[in-house]
């Protein structure tokens, strides 16, 4: 499903109003769970990668990125992710060549691509698995609010274009639990992108100063570039997605959002093909969409990766020291 329109920064009205006392039903039964449940010691570090809100917030490839860096370090990185919209319930080593995303989901299919991936919607179990396999060190593509795995260092991601939303629990707002909780529980918190609904205060008024990062877009291959471009995506927030491609400068002709974790199938895939024949176009989608096409389309459909930049290189490699000598 898509985070609906009064969920955004500035929003809210009636409905919001109307839904807020489940909101404070649904924060307090958080709270409850995060204060009075013990977390499991993982036999290697933990890093968590989470947010505060539902939906994406750039959480992936700051995962791989951070990923990266440990293993530029020596250190042997797993990862370990939930596996949502996926079947297996694990721990399972996610394997590209074997698993699809109906059994794994879209998001560990594409962590496996940098290292090894487990699935487990049991943390602990997943996190024993990774040890046991020779983790160093265990990255958490979500799980910020699972309160059973104890986490050396928790990042917070931030999309600037989205902040915290309407700034309400759910369902009233996208929060999972209130912003003053969450961030008194990170580490350290970093916006993706401008800040453009005030994320930055609220950041600083829980006392840590917000990293900076911004998503790059690899050069697409020669023959998404000599013909327009159709691009659909079905991500948490794929008006991100499409103000990427736009600022490309790349002539588009539309662009076409599917609900988050949407699974392509073969029909709306010949439809997408006929559109861009007839318009002589070229389809282009997200990493993360590539992991739920019907692998006969993907030589006919052009696939834009991104890359996080960060203002201050040495600002997380210092937050990253910590981890390194663990």
């Amino acid at each position: 499903m898509q985070a609906p329109d009064f969920w955004q920064s500035g929003k809210g009205g009636i409905v919001a109003e109307l839904l807020s006392p489940l909101g404070w039903l649904y924060g307090f039964a958080t709270q409850r769970k995060l204060s009075s449940t013990t977390p499991w010691t993982s036999p290697v570090p933990v890093l968590c990668v989470g947010n505060l809100i539902a939906g994406g917030a750039g959480k992936t490839p700051v995962a791989l990125d951070i990923g990266d860096r440990l293993k530029n370090k020596g250190k042997a990185v797993h990862f370990l992710s939930r596996g949502y919209g996926g079947s297996e319930k694990g721990p399972l080593l996610v394997d590209p060549a074997r698993h699809d995303f109906r059994r794994v989901g879209d998001e560990p299919l594409l962590l496996a691509t940098r290292g090894p991936t487990w699935v487990s919607r049991e943390r602990k179990a997943g996190c024993m698995a990774a040890a046991e396999a020779g983790a160093d060190v265990i990255i958490m593509d979500d799980g910020f609010q699972n309160p059973y795995i104890h986490r050396n260092f928790s990042l917070i991601v931030v999309d600037g274009g989205y902040g915290f939303g309407n700034g309400k629990m759910i369902p009233a707002g996208p929060l999972r639990e209130t912003i003053s909780t969450g961030l008194s529980r990170a580490d350290a918190a970093v916006i993706i992108g401008e800040d453009n609904t005030g994320a930055t205060a609220a950041i600083c008024q829980n006392a840590h100063t917000p990293l900076r990062a911004r998503l790059v877009p690899d050069p697409l291959p020669a023959k998404a570039t000599d013909m327009p471009l159709i691009a659909f995506a079905g991500i948490g927030r794929p008006e991100k997605f499409f103000r990427t491609v736009a600022d490309m400068d790349f002539p588009v002709i539309t662009t076409i959002p599917f609900a988050d974790h949407h699974a392509y199938r073969d029909a709306e895939m010949k439809q997408l093909l006929k559109m861009a024949k007839n318009a002589n176009a070229r389809l282009l989608t997200t990493e993360k969409d590539a992991q739920r096409l019907p692998a006969s389309f993907l030589s006919e459909i052009s696939v834009l990766s991104v890359r996080l930049e960060w203002s201050d290189e040495a600002a997380i490699e210092h937050l990253l020291d910590g981890i390194d000598n663990a």
